[in-house]
């Protein structure tokens, strides 16, 4: 028996985008325009610099995608004493779930800054997962969601990345494709040809699950609460969403609650 992602796929795909800064909007546009989904990590603080994205346009510029926290002032937090390590991330998470309407749980840790001290904090300001700036050149799991280091950054052989993971076709495993980096760095490197190829190479594919960081997450977490009889012919779902998997070729979507074949 193999859990998969959503709809009985074995890929997934996400992408996490720092800072908040105008050309966001292109890179949404180029996104939305494949079906590809991902979460915009912003600093509360800094949304009254020009080249910010103003506090009236997140709600509507980043919806369909996940706005996760940035710090308040994107401070090098691991510099920082413990009392602003919780005033940067709390008060920036209160900040944008009044933006958005919607709660904000996760976080990228601003110029790749992190501690095993800042990591056992984050749970109790209620963040579920914080992404670093260390790419891992690998297609799995997270072992620690408080140090989840994408794939790659965006120049990062990002093609290259694309054309493996479109190419793996092994149903025993689980793929997940995490592309991180700053939309100003298109700008900047004049290289927006470049995520406009990896977004048609790799959007609207039916063997693919396109997600948020955070729905990755939460779909992770909730696949552990499901536990089976020896014979696997009880299963029980005990979070609050559906569960995909595959059991001698045959589908099963395990609704919450007490399955029973």
């Amino acid at each position: 028996m193999y859990y998969t992602y959503p709809g009985f796929r074995n890929k997934a795909l996400t992408i996490s985008y720092d800072d908040g800064l105008w050309s966001d909007v292109h890179l949404l546009e180029i996104c939305n325009r494949y079906g590809i989904r991902g979460t915009f990590n912003l600093n509360s603080g800094c949304m009254q610099e020009e080249r910010r994205i103003g506090k009236d346009r997140i709600a509507e510029l980043y919806k369909g995608h996940e706005v996760a926290t940035h710090g308040v002032e994107h401070l090098t937090i691991a510099r920082c004493p413990m009392t602003d390590v919780v005033k940067e991330i709390l008060n920036d998470r209160e900040a944008l779930e009044e933006l958005t309407g919607k709660i904000v749980c996760g976080h990228a840790y601003p110029n790749g800054s992190y501690s095993h001290e800042i990591k056992t904090l984050l749970p109790s300001l209620g963040i579920h997962y914080a992404r670093t700036a260390t790419d891992s050149g690998k297609y799995t799991h997270p072992q620690d969601f408080y140090e989840w280091n994408p794939t790659c950054h965006h120049n990062n052989r990002l093609i290259e990345h694309a054309k493996e993971f479109l190419a793996f076709d092994l149903p025993q495993f689980q793929y997940l494709f995490y592309v991180w980096g700053h939309s100003y760095e298109f700008d900047r490197d004049k290289n927006w040809d470049v995520i406009e190829e990896f977004c048609k190479m790799t959007g609207g594919r039916e063997d693919i699950w396109y997600a948020t960081n955070a729905e990755v997450c939460h779909y992770l977490m909730a696949v552990k609460s499901v536990y089976t009889s020896v014979d696997e012919k009880i299963l029980f779902n005990g979070s609050g969403q559906d569960i995909y998997l595959l059991r001698n070729g045959e589908k099963i979507c395990i609704h919450p609650g007490l399955y029973s074949v």
